[in-house]
């Protein structure tokens, strides 16, 4: 039976004894309903985890004693960073959900021209603080140790006109001429995916401009929420470690 397991923000080490943070505790002890003497798992995002076990219970507090760090590593091989342009509703929420779990290394929200959800000031800040809380929920769920980065949202053109840095950098379109089985691998990778509308003509012009390329998957058109997933799983069983 697989143990469950929680991201501690604060630096972990082996034999300390702990408070979990507000948030942990209340799930593993109202949700999961977790007595004192469970078995648990614990990570702090830099590498590795550690075994737990809950020595005490109040209405305070719970407190676990930490085990030996285990050095377990389930990281892709590729570096792959997601850009998505916001989608509507809960729909980014699984994308970021779907994109850790399929290996993700870094997620970059961007507005783009055809965006429907519009996020400016705080409610930007914490839209992106939550989508932060996602990403690490599903590295709990999927049994990664190291938590992506969810980047401050931008505009598509901002982000673009930022520097490139080494890797290939793809863009889906269905009008592309080329398939992800004609690129060739690289272990680092951006991918940019438009939002409901798909990319705006000058958005994919300046893509290309700073050295996207275009490529389709497939004759069928896909929904924002199913392209990008695709995708990555595509690339995972081109090149990573799906077929591993």
């Amino acid at each position: 039976m697989t143990l469950p397991r929680f991201y501690c923000r604060a630096p972990l080490a082996p034999g300390a004894r702990l408070d979990l943070p507000d948030a942990v505790a209340r799930h593993a002890v109202r949700v999961l309903r977790l007595p004192p003497g469970a078995e648990i798992v614990l990570f702090d995002g830099r590498g590795g985890e550690y075994p737990a076990r809950i020595e005490h219970i109040d209405r305070e507090r719970v407190s676990v004693s930490l085990g030996a760090w285990h050095e377990r590593d389930s990281e892709s091989p590729l570096d792959i960073t997601l850009v998505q342009a916001v989608q509507a509703g809960d729909k980014m929420d699984f994308t970021i959900q779907k994109a850790i779990e399929l290996g993700v290394s870094h997620i970059v929200p961007v507005e783009s021209r055809r965006s429907v959800v519009r996020l400016s000031g705080d409610r930007a800040g914490k839209r992106v603080a939550h989508w932060q809380g996602v990403a690490a929920a599903a590295c709990e769920q999927c049994g990664r140790n190291r938590v992506p980065v969810v980047a401050p949202l931008e505009s598509l053109e901002q982000w673009l006109a930022r520097p490139a840095g080494d890797g290939l950098r793809l863009m889906l379109t269905p009008e592309a001429g080329s398939a992800l089985a004609d690129m060739v691998r690289a272990p680092c990778l951006q991918l940019l995916v438009g939002a409901e509308g798909g990319l705006d003509p000058r958005e994919e012009l300046a893509a290309r401009t700073a050295g996207f390329q275009g490529v389709r998957l497939g004759p069928r058109i896909l929904r924002t929420e199913t392209a990008g997933l695709a995708a990555l799983a595509a690339i995972q069983t081109l090149w990573g470690d799906f077929l591993a």
